[in-house]
């Protein structure tokens, strides 16, 4: 990027709720239905209909807003968005306007240099999703309309962000905290999590912003990063070869790494916004808010406080565990049956996530049970077995989930710890190497792993590390005299 210029970045980020029904009707709310089966004459726009709005909707709308520092509106509005569309049978999309029901929030990221920085948050509001056109070979389109009067909640960034990495932390915290919430699954390769972007270019120190364009069509974290890298730079390269940036709708093209021009933006006043007439205001009072405050989960900063705090866990491993609420409730459910925090943590950031990252799994698919994990644990820590031969029968546990224990012996893996059995085994080594005994004797002691290596072999692995080198130690010095 040129230094001369900084980029200005908002964002506006669509949360589909997982409710069980929509939001003006009954219809169920559920990805994946075949086309046209959740649907009725209110989410379809019949003439006549009236929409009821879904409680749980509101609900939702306040626990985020409570969870992203807003300020909860005590009386908010619907209004009627127009606009013409196919897939948007009513002709307009009920949102909110002027008075949505969370304004003025916040949230801060923690930047790659180390740095902290606070990004604003304008309006959460409440709104319905249109439904889906598919496009066919032959050129036609078909209209699915299950998708339409699905609850969203629209969250509309201050233009506070100066990098695509700050967008990139900002949309991860708030798939972090929505996700947390149980308000919605973070999917965004299922649309259920939606990022458009608003971006503008000006020259460093002046206040005044530019001629913003809005990136589309961004399905995954890293696009978002991408397509938002992308834009700044054909802004800077238009306006250093004397063009002039236009106001637009563009799309990004994730296979070629490029932004195509969609249309002119729309501005606020080409929708023809006006209050919902089928609608009550929605009023959301001090005991109303009081009240699902004390419902809010802990939340992720909270908890991995409280994870450095507990369990003397490293800021770092802290970090990675509470990144997804569930990895970090199976690192808790691993602790119900061992006390070893740092290694059950090592375990989880480890082994456990390198299963989940090869195999695309998610933590709630993963075949060992955290009760094992944290079995296999005190296997290791009451010296039943090494860790070399935990990670030998890991795989194992993977297959079965089977108990630990039960493993190690079905295989005949309990490590050797009988002192005066490994004794035997070091000195028949010593005797049979005396070249090395020498090399040691000469001041080399990196030949003692090539003690423990043939100690181990000769124990099928089973003899006890710490034994074996305090054992192996005692011998050789005992050659000096």
């Amino acid at each position: 990027m040129n230094d001369k210029y900084e980029s200005v970045i908002g964002l506006e980020v669509h949360v589909q709720l997982l409710t069980d029904t929509k939001t003006f009707c009954g219809c169920l709310n559920k990805f994946g239905a075949p086309p046209n089966s959740n649907v009725c004459p209110v989410c379809m726009g019949h003439p006549g209909v009236l929409p009821v709005l879904n409680k749980k909707v509101v609900e939702f709308a306040v626990l985020l807003g409570l969870a992203t520092n807003c300020t909860i509106n005590e009386k908010s509005i619907f209004a009627r968005k127009n606009y013409f569309y196919p897939d948007l049978p009513k002709g307009w999309q009920t949102s909110q306007f002027e008075k949505p029901i969370c304004e003025h929030g916040f949230m801060e990221v923690d930047k790659s240099d180390g740095t902290r920085k606070r990004l604003g948050i304008t309006r959460i509001h409440m709104e319905e999703d249109a439904g889906k056109l598919i496009h066919d070979q032959d050129s036609s389109s078909l209209v699915d309309l299950n998708r339409c009067g699905t609850p969203l909640l629209e969250i509309v960034s201050e233009p506070d962000m100066r990098t695509a990495e700050e967008a990139y932390l900002y949309l991860s915290k708030i798939k972090q905290i929505v996700t947390y919430l149980g308000i919605c699954d973070g999917n965004m390769e299922e649309g259920s999590l939606r990022c458009d972007a608003n971006i503008s270019i000006r020259l460093k120190g002046e206040k005044e912003l530019g001629t913003k364009a809005e990136v589309k069509n961004m399905n995954s974290f890293r696009n978002v990063e991408k397509a938002i890298a992308v834009e700044i730079e054909r802004q800077i390269e238009i306006v250093e070869d004397g063009g002039r940036i236009i106001q637009q709708t563009l799309l990004w093209d994730a296979d070629r790494g490029i932004v195509k021009p969609m249309r002119s933006k729309e501005e606020s006043h080409d929708y023809r916004y006006f209050p919902e007439p089928d609608l009550m205001p929605v009023v959301v009072n001090a005991e109303w808010r009081n009240e699902l405050s004390k419902q809010m989960p802990e939340l992720p900063e909270i908890r991995k406080n409280r994870f450095v705090d507990q369990y003397g866990l490293p800021e770092y491993d802290a970090s990675l565990l509470t990144v997804e609420k569930q990895i970090a409730d199976y690192y808790e459910e691993i602790l119900k049956t061992t006390n070893d925090y740092k290694t059950a943590s090592n375990w989880v950031m480890g082994d456990v996530l390198k299963v989940l990252n090869e195999e695309k799994l998610n933590i709630t698919n993963f075949p060992i049970s955290a009760e094992n994990i944290g079995k296999l644990i005190n296997l290791i820590n009451d010296g039943t077995i090494s860790i070399k031969i935990a990670k030998e029968i890991f795989p194992d546990l993977i297959k079965t989930n089977k108990d630990p224990k039960q493993i190690v012996e079905e295989k005949n893996l309990v490590q050797i710890s009988d002192t005066s059995l490994i004794d035997e085994v070091v000195q028949t080594i010593l005797r049979n190497n005396p070249g090395q005994v020498q090399q040691y004797l000469d001041g080399k002691d990196k030949v003692i792993g090539f003690f423990v290596g043939q100690i181990m072999r000769e124990t099928k692995g089973k003899a006890n590390p710490q034994t074996v080198n305090e054992i192996l130690i005692k011998n050789l010095d005992s050659l000096k005299n």
